[in-house]
């Protein structure tokens, strides 16, 4: 399995991309009209959508790659710009902005029945920044074990999304708007870090090629 400290740091990435504090506000929106028991279905069929696509991102996300042509040091650069994008976003409100618009796009369509893969499943929680992210993941630790593990630290990370929509209501009431807040930002800034250690290892894939 992955050494601790690895297995640690791709769980945190994807717990940051995920932001699950954030997920909150834009998971009562959706479900609004729903019962206790509905918020719970949509909530379960959303994190099975959404392991499932990465999960499938992980067993044949490098062959992709490959067929495409896109060397990983390119697409590890590119990454780290899209997660950095999304981090910026996240420190400065912007990505609950635009999260609330998709989510108004959504109701009015008449989609509140298949609002569990859209937009919940994609592009909230399988969306282009945790893809990216477990892209990167599978091709630092690309051997059975590894993918075992990267399994594992999607699905622990999936899972800890289920429990904050399933715990929306009582965490909005607990942490406010102030708390909410603070901790978007917070996993902001991490997430801006974690993106500049990839654009960094991407230069030295490109450059220094092994």
């Amino acid at each position: 399995m992955l050494p601790d400290d690895s297995w640690l740091n791709a769980f945190i990435t994807l717990l940051v991309i995920l932001d699950p504090a954030g997920l909150i506000p834009i998971f009562l929106g959706l479900t609004a009209e729903m019962s206790q028991n509905e918020r719970r279905q949509t909530a379960i069929i959303a994190s099975f959508l959404s392991f499932g696509i990465l999960a499938t991102f992980t067993l044949a996300g490098l062959q992709i790659l490959a067929i495409l042509g896109i060397s990983f040091g390119a697409f590890r650069i590119a990454g780290g710009i899209l997660l950095f994008f999304i981090a910026f976003e996240m420190i400065f409100e912007k990505r609950i902005e635009r999260k609330k618009k998709t989510v108004k796009v959504a109701i009015t369509r008449g989609h509140i029945r298949n609002i569990a893969a859209f937009p919940l499943a994609i592009p909230l929680l399988a969306g282009p920044g945790t893809i990216s992210a477990t892209i990167l993941m599978a091709r630092k630790h690309y051997n059975l074990y590894g993918v075992i593990s990267t399994l594992l630290v999607v699905l622990g990370a999936i899972l800890i999304a289920y429990l904050f929509m399933r715990m929306a209501s009582p965490i909005e009431k607990l942490l406010g708007e102030t708390g909410r807040s603070i901790v978007t930002r917070l996993f902001g800034v991490l997430l801006a870090a974690l993106a500049i250690q990839f654009i960094a290892d991407g230069m030295n894939n490109l450059f220094r090629p092994s």
